[in-house]
């Protein structure tokens, strides 16, 4: 089984100014909950823009690094899905 890290995708940060952060506006999952690939996992707001994050494939929340509420930088691995074959 392989460990993924989620994170917001890279063309989320495209036209986003250097030195801001994003926000975690709540989760949608919690830790050891299965998911689906696509399945919507978390909300999270750039700039006055919501977006959605998915999950890359069938797996399990192994671990949520990130809280609600809580700010992030790009890049910042949000959490780890365990996936499952």
């Amino acid at each position: 089984m392989t460990q993924i890290n989620i994170v917001l995708p890279d063309d989320v940060w495209a036209d986003v100014e250097t030195g801001t952060e994003a926000l975690v506006e709540d989760w949608l999952v919690s830790e050891g909950d299965s998911v689906k690939a696509g399945q919507p996992i978390a909300n999270v707001v750039v700039v006055k823009s919501n977006h959605e994050v998915t999950a890359p494939t069938d797996g399990v929340v192994e671990k949520i690094l990130v809280a609600a509420e809580d700010t992030f930088a790009p890049g910042t691995v949000l959490a780890l899905l365990r996936e499952m074959p």
